[in-house]
């Protein structure tokens, strides 16, 4: 019983992780009609944002904080300047994004000497359900993580911003006739999106350490929870990277980690053969 608890719990905090980062993704797809192939190098940067910190004899936990905040600044310059004048060309701004993730991946290579470095958890130690114990960091994980999700819900539908970026969503030319900036809600969003990323990065990096590949792996079960969740709305992707994350870290538990991964990716691309809209979406991937 306290096995399974565990793997449970293993389980959950894996897919929060996939959850933060597929809900930038997923708001910048279903916004822009574009895949942001960088969404794992803002993972990566926010991981060394923390590091950053933590090396300089900062509390971690204020480089986690800062972290959304410096990333999502460097995703609003970028989109100024190099993602916007793509937006005609969606492949093209793919190739674009996937240029800059090329970039930002090997400028913190060099930095770090393309070493394994850690970072220490603010919060250590175990939580105790009676006789099972658990990491409370993921517990941390879990609970940022669905903040970050009712948070985001709220903004997105409570909001007059959040009426703004819908009414840009469903269709950005009348949303430019009624006075609504649709440049300026798209800065913002890929903005949002990247900050998500960084958060995300700040967080795991004490579980995962900081390496120059660390975004990569995110970036491909995100880019893969996304085409199954489906773009065009907030739900469609977070259901997609609960699926994928659950499998993700569910798999291994039962067979090896290389088969796992090869399995989740089969099951996914046998789903949206049969169903391109995704889980919740009307639109086709």
């Amino acid at each position: 019983m306290a096995s399974s608890f565990v793997a449970v719990f293993e389980i959950a905090s894996f897919a929060a992780i996939i959850v933060l980062v597929v809900l930038g993704l997923g708001i910048i797809a279903s916004m822009m009609g574009i895949f942001n192939f960088a969404q794992g190098e803002f993972v990566l940067l926010g991981a060394y944002v923390t590091y950053l910190a933590s090396s300089h004899g900062i509390p971690v936990w204020i480089g986690m904080a800062a972290a959304p905040f410096l990333v999502g600044a460097l995703g609003f310059v970028l989109e100024a300047l190099i993602i916007r004048r793509f937006y005609a060309a969606p492949i093209v701004a793919m190739l674009g994004t996937y240029a800059l993730s090329l970039i930002i991946r090997e400028i913190v290579r060099g930095l770090i000497g393309g070493l394994y470095l850690s970072v220490p958890e603010p919060i250590g130690g175990s939580i105790d359900f009676g006789s099972v114990h658990v990491s409370a960091w993921r517990f941390v994980i879990i609970v940022v993580t669905v903040a970050v999700m009712v948070g985001c819900y709220l903004l997105l539908a409570r909001t007059s911003f959040g009426l703004r970026v819908r009414a840009t969503l469903e269709n950005p030319a009348l949303a430019r006739a009624s006075g609504i900036s649709t440049a300026r809600i798209y800065g913002a969003t890929f903005a949002f999106g990247a900050a998500l990323a960084g958060l995300a990065g700040a967080l795991v990096v004490p579980v995962f350490s900081l390496f120059a590949d660390l975004g990569i792996r995110f970036l491909i079960q995100g880019f893969v929870a996304v085409m199954v969740g489906g773009v065009g709305s907030f739900m469609g992707p977070v259901a997609g990277a609960a699926v994928i994350g659950t499998m993700s870290a569910a798999l291994p538990w039962v067979m090896a980690p290389v088969i796992a991964d090869v399995l989740v990716f089969v099951l996914a691309i046998a789903f949206i053969k049969f169903r391109p809209q995704g889980l919740l979406s009307g639109k086709g991937v």
